[in-house]
C-alpha cells in the first residue's frame, strides 16, 4: 500500500462538519451524569418521565396524545396518568431500585407548563425528598415566560423547549391553534405568540443561567429548510444543546400529518441536516423521542416493570436509597473518566486542503464507512446480535469515529423469527440497516451472519465487551490495511 492515512497518537484538530462540536468544560461537568443531555452519560445513567401533565395550550400537525398505551414509543404517549403524590411514589419506587438513575422530567403526555398546579407540586416534593435527582422540564414554551421564577424557585436546572420555527408563515403549516389569554387563536397570529413566548422564554432562562436544550422536528417540505436559521438564532441566544429530531408521521399514529401521507425524513437528509447546523451548535444525535412515561436507560423502557398496581404496596428508605446512587453514580463518574483518560486515539486528520496543495504525498485516502453496533449499555460492545432492540450507528473516516444515530430494530431471538405478514424480524432489521458495512456485536448466529454477508454488511463478533468507539477505530484500522478504504484522491476531491 502507498502511503497512507494513518492512525496518530494525538486527538485531530478537526474543521469540517464531520466533527462534532464540544461542549464548553462548565456545561460538560452539569451535564456529565445527564443521558438526555450527554452522548456519553446516555450509554451508563437511566432517566425516568413522570406522567403528570394531560392538557395542552397549542395543536401540533404531529401529534397525537395517546392515554392507557403501551405499544407505541414516541412522545405523548403513556400508559398510565399520575397525579403528583402518584408520581412522587413512583420516582422513589424507581430510583431506590434503579440506582443509575440521575434525572427526573416532565415531558408530558402534553405540556407541563399548561398544568402548573400538578407540574411544580411534583417537582416540590422530589426536590424536599430526592434532592440529589436533576429535575428537568419539557416545555413547547407558550406560557414558560409566566413560569421561569417557579422553574428557579424548585432547581430545575434543565429546560429543553421544542422550537420548529422562528418564522410565522412557516409556524402556521405546523400549529393549527394556539391558546392563549382564554382564546382559540388560528393561523399566523398564533404562530407570531407562540414564536415570540419561545424566545421570550429563552433568554428569561439564560438570564437565570438554566440549561437550555433546544428540540426541533424535521418535517421535509415545511421546515427543513429552515431549522439552520434556527440553529442560529437560537445559538446566539444562548442555548447549548439542538437536538434536530425527525418527523413520526405513521398513519397509526392518528396524527394529521400521519393521516395526511406528509413523508418523515431519511435517516441521510436528517444527518445532512444535522451535519450543516453543527459548526452553529452541539447537535444531540442520541435522542430516542421517548415516550411520557419512559423509564430507565435511553434505549430500553421499564415502565411496565412500575406500574402503579405493582408500587403502591413498596416501602423505601428515602435517606438509604439516596445515599446508594450517591456512591453508585460517583462509582459510574469515576469509571467514565478513567476510560476517558485511557481512550486509544482517533486517527490522525489530513485535511483535503493540505492534499491539495501538494503537502503530503498522499496518493490516497480512505472513504467513511458507517458501522451498526449492539449493546446494552456502558459504551461497551456487549449485545448478542439477535437480543438487540437497537443498534448504534457510527461513522469512521480519516477525521475519526462519531456517532450518528440509533435504529430501532425487533427482535430477531425471541422463538420464530416470522412475524406473520410481510418481512420476518431479521429482513427488517437488514432493510433498517442499510448503507452499514460492518455490524459488531458480542455474539451471532450462524443463520443472521449468512443473511447479512449476502445484504453487504459484514459482521464483526472479534470486539466483544471492548469500548464502542475503540472497536469501531480498530475494524477501520483493519480494512485500511487491508487496502478495503482506499480511494482516490481524484474522486475524493472531486475530479
Amino acid at each position: 500500500m502507498t502511503d497512507s492515512i494513518g492512525f496518530g497518537h494525538h486527538q485531530h484538530a478537526c474543521t469540517t462538519n464531520n466533527c462534532t462540536t464540544p461542549l464548553a468544560e462548565n456545561i460538560r461537568e452539569q451535564v456529565q451524569n445527564h443521558p438526555c443531555y450527554s452522548e456519553q452519560a446516555h450509554h451508563y445513567f437511566a432517566r425516568m418521565h413522570v406522567a403528570v401533565a394531560p392538557a395542552c395550550n397549542i395543536q401540533c400537525h404531529y401529534c397525537n396524545r395517546k392515554y392507557d398505551c403501551a405499544n407505541e414509543s414516541r412522545p405523548g404517549v403513556v400508559s398510565e396518568l399520575l397525579t403528583p403524590d402518584q408520581a412522587v411514589k413512583k420516582v422513589l419506587v424507581v430510583s431506590s431500585e434503579i440506582p443509575q438513575m440521575s434525572v427526573v422530567g416532565i415531558a408530558g403526555p402534553s405540556d407541563p407548563l399548561a398544568n402548573p398546579e400538578k407540574t411544580f407540586a411534583t417537582f416540590k416534593e422530589l426536590a424536599e425528598k430526592a434532592p440529589d435527582l436533576k429535575l428537568c422540564l419539557s416545555t413547547n414554551g407558550l406560557n414558560l415566560p409566566q413560569y421561569v421564577d417557579q422553574i428557579a424557585q424548585y432547581n430545575i436546572n434543565h429546560v429543553t423547549i421544542t422550537i420548529n420555527c422562528v418564522d410565522p408563515v412557516i409556524g402556521a403549516k405546523i400549529y393549527p391553534w394556539i391558546f392563549w389569554q382564554n382564546r382559540r387563536i388560528k393561523g399566523i397570529k398564533a404562530a407570531e405568540i407562540l414564536i415570540e413566548q419561545q424566545q421570550k422564554g429563552l433568554e428569561m432562562l439564560l438570564e437565570r443561567q438554566i440549561l437550555v436544550k433546544v428540540n426541533s422536528v424535521m418535517i421535509p417540505g415545511i421546515n427543513d429548510q429552515h431549522l439552520a436559521e434556527v440553529s442560529k438564532i437560537v445559538k446566539a441566544k444562548g442555548a447549548f444543546l439542538h437536538n434536530i429530531m425527525p418527523l413520526l408521521a405513521k398513519p397509526e399514529h392518528g396524527t394529521f400529518y400521519g393521516l395526511t401521507g406528509q413523508r418523515s425524513p431519511t435517516d441521510s437528509e436528517l444527518s445532512a441536516l444535522q451535519d450543516s447546523c453543527e459548526g452553529e451548535m452541539k447537535m444531540m444525535r442520541h435522542c430516542r423521542q421517548c415516550r411520557a412515561d419512559a423509564v430507565g436507560m435511553l434505549g430500553e423502557d421499564r415502565n411496565q416493570d412500575f406500574t402503579l398496581e405493582k408500587i403502591e404496596s413498596a416501602t423505601v428508605d428515602y435517606q438509604a436509597a439516596m445515599q446508594k446512587r450517591i456512591t453508585v453514580q460517583a462509582q459510574i463518574t469515576a469509571q467514565m473518566t478513567e476510560k476517558k483518560e485511557q481512550q486509544p486515539h482517533y486517527v490522525q486528520f489530513i485535511p483535503l486542503t493540505s492534499i491539495k496543495r501538494g503537502l503530503t504525498k498522499q496518493k490516497f485516502v480512505h472513504r467513511p464507512i458507517l458501522m451498526a453496533v449492539a449493546t446494552k449499555g456502558d459504551n461497551l460492545v456487549n449485545e448478542h446480535f439477535g437480543h438487540a432492540k437497537e443498534f448504534l450507528i457510527y461513522e469512521a473516516s480519516h477525521t475519526g469515529v462519531r456517532f450518528l444515530r440509533h435504529v430501532k430494530t425487533d427482535l430477531y431471538c425471541h422463538g420464530d423469527d416470522s412475524c406473520g405478514e410481510g418481512e420476518t424480524a431479521l429482513q427488517r432489521t437488514i432493510h433498517a440497516l442499510t448503507g452499514c458495512e460492518v455490524i459488531l456485536c458480542a455474539r451471532i448466529g450462524y443463520g443472521p451472519w449468512e443473511a447479512l454477508v449476502a445484504a453487504g454488511i459484514q459482521p464483526n463478533n472479534d470486539h466483544p465487551y471492548e469500548p464502542i468507539e475503540e472497536a469501531v477505530e480498530k475494524v477501520y484500522k483493519e480494512m485500511i490495511i487491508a487496502g478495503k478504504l482506499d480511494e482516490p484522491l481524484q474522486q475524493q476531491l472531486g475530479a
